[in-house]
């Protein structure tokens, strides 16, 4: 089976640029898209190409988002976290499988000036929480907006306090996350350096002046169905590209 991640910041946008076309060509069983920025009747996308779809939407509109599309019906879809001052911005869409569950998820940015610093914080936990209440193992994808360690940021030493590689995001995605699941990419290419996100500017994408801010974590009792974590950099349409994963059925 193949899962696509991607934050395509703005799900409209995106398909001006030949989102459907890429989807199409990846040929995925499931498809998790994050930032769709769209109320749920914004958003067409044909049923013959993905015939099950879950958009969670936040309530300011052109903001945030998160969506699920998939060629397998889930057993079960739960959106958001159940916590209401959590669950404004449709940042998570948990999708129920027989022997998984398929978590997307947008994390919040801690902001210019790290406004939100203390909140994203404070989400960290709670979706920590949410997570491990899961009865069964978990895939989790999404842009979870933190470069984990310096391999995975082009310029670690001048980025150390702006939002997304602060010590306390770092510390806190590895103590509420990396604790009970795998950094699926990095525990199968521990010294490859490849981004999933790029400014746009400064023309950071052509002088690949990248951050890895994307991933597919996995439950370590799941990790021997994964057949391969890939960051699929040659497909534009967003300041991000997508992020794959291969497993088992």
């Amino acid at each position: 089976m193949k899962f696509i991640s991607w934050n395509v910041n703005g799900i409209r946008a995106c398909i001006n640029k030949g989102f459907l076309d890429i989807v199409d060509t990846l040929d995925a069983d499931v498809v998790c898209l994050q930032e769709t920025k769209a109320q749920p009747e914004q958003i067409d996308i044909p049923e013959d190409l993905y015939p099950y779809q879950y958009a969670y939407s936040a309530i300011r509109k052109g903001y945030s988002g998160t969506m699920i599309l998939s060629r397998i019906k889930p057993l079960n879809v739960i959106y958001g976290l159940g916590i209401d001052q959590h669950d404004t911005e449709g940042r998570v869409i948990t999708a129920e499988f027989d022997d998984y569950y398929l978590v997307t998820v947008y994390t919040p940015n801690s902001g210019d000036g790290l406004k939100r610093l203390s909140y994203r914080m404070e989400w960290d936990q709670v979706f920590s929480r949410y997570v491990q209440s899961l009865n069964k193992p978990v895939f989790i994808c999404g842009d979870l907006n933190v470069a984990n360690e310096e391999i995975d940021i082009k310029n670690p030493k001048t980025n150390r306090r702006n939002a997304g590689f602060t010590d306390e995001e770092r510390d806190s995605f590895k103590s509420n996350l990396l604790t009970y699941v795998k950094d699926t990419f990095r525990t199968l290419y521990p010294d490859k350096i490849q981004y999933s996100w790029w400014s746009y500017r400064f023309n950071a994408r052509k002088n690949n002046a990248g951050w890895r801010i994307d991933y597919w974590l996995a439950s370590e009792e799941l990790m021997p169905r994964v057949k391969d974590s890939l960051i699929l950099t040659d497909i534009y349409g967003s300041d991000h590209c997508p992020v794959e994963l291969d497993i088992m059925d």
